[in-house]
């Protein structure tokens, strides 16, 4: 029931009711980010590695901090993805559906890549930080690394707060939504920029 939910899912939430149990809500984010006519063709290929996260942090529970040192949770509400697979699915279809790369893929799947995109989910929360609502707020470092020569290409943090639009958990989610929506953009045209600009050439037989 729970994964036939999560099916159905978009930014919008379902409700499962399992006998005296309480409601629990299952948010997930579906970003959709076409590409930008400015993006750059790259005739590589791409793994894009499962992000790293604090067991803290990449949990189904939706995360909030209401005071500076404090984190809770939502009570009733869950992520139908832990944060990490949202990030790497997000970015995994954007990249593939821009067809600006000759492929892309997580590791494992048979690909010779010419690159991997490693990746550090150093915040997904709702904080407060002092306002009468809470901004959704996602911070990652990514890391271009060349397969070819073990090489550091490129890195970058990126950074984006979306104010909710109230403080229920529902605009909470929505605010969540844009954020990835705006990180996966940032950060598939960088990777993609930052390929272009490689001085590197495929591996042989790539």
């Amino acid at each position: 029931m729970l994964a036939a939910c999560a099916l159905a899912l978009s930014a919008s939430a379902c409700s499962v009711l399992g006998g005296n149990k309480d409601t629990v809500t299952l948010y997930a984010p579906d970003p959709r980010v076409p590409a930008d006519p400015a993006w750059p063709h790259v005739d590589r290929q791409l793994e894009i590695a499962t992000p790293q996260a604090p067991r803290t942090l990449d949990s189904l529970r939706i995360a909030v901090r209401p005071a500076p040192g404090e984190v809770q949770v939502y009570k009733g509400a869950r992520w139908a993805a832990r944060p990490a697979e949202q990030l790497q699915d997000a970015l995994l279809r954007t990249l593939e559906d821009t067809g600006r790369l000759r492929a892309v893929a997580r590791p494992g799947s048979g690909i010779a890549a010419d690159y991997r995109l490693a990746l550090e989910l150093r915040r997904y929360e709702a904080d407060y930080a002092g306002r009468a609502v809470p901004d959704a707020v996602i911070e990652v470092n990514a890391k271009l690394l060349s397969l070819r020569d073990q090489r550091v290409v490129a890195t970058r943090t990126f950074l984006q707060a979306t104010p909710a639009a109230a403080t229920d958990t529902a605009h909470v989610a929505d605010a969540f939504s844009a954020s990835l929506t705006q990180v996966t953009r940032d950060v598939a045209g960088w990777v993609l920029g930052a390929a272009a600009q490689d001085g590197g050439t495929p591996a042989a037989g790539r």
